[in-house]
């Protein structure tokens, strides 16, 4: 187990049920239908990735260490590039400032970091320690 990234999966977790209801109760009213929906996607990957950082932490006594950590750190970096981007990028259009419209671009490179965890997830439990080995029929 890799307790940090449990605890930073809790961390990211709490803020995005926050941001979750931030959206519907106090952002809902104050940008465009398309800025909320860009703000809801970066809630909503921010949780299905909070689930994965946990996975990784709790798998991790039986996976490859150092892929393992690549995978966790690799979602921590796509949560933050990713979702960060995009709650930035609601509040610039909102805000008007058009020269912050070009965070955007950081989006697919957080995307990236969250396939890219995945993938090392998948490695790290390719050759696991575990003694259990389960065959698909």
């Amino acid at each position: 187990m890799n307790k940090p990234f449990i605890q930073i999966a809790a961390l990211l977790g709490a803020l995005a049920v926050i941001l979750g209801a931030f959206a519907a109760h106090g952002l809902k009213a104050k940008v465009t239908a398309d800025a909320l929906q860009v703000f809801e996607t970066g809630v909503r990957y921010q949780m299905y990735h909070v689930f994965a950082l946990a996975l990784t932490g709790i798998v991790f006594a039986h996976a490859k260490a150092k892929t393992a950590r690549a995978a966790g750190n690799l979602f921590i970096a796509g949560i933050i590039l990713f979702s960060g981007s995009l709650y930035a990028l609601t509040f610039a259009v909102n805000a008007g400032n058009v020269g912050l419209e070009k965070i955007g671009i950081v989006t697919p490179i957080g995307g990236l970091c969250l396939i890219l965890g995945w993938i090392m997830l998948a490695i790290s439990l390719r050759n696991s320690k575990s003694s259990s080995k389960a065959h698909l029929s």
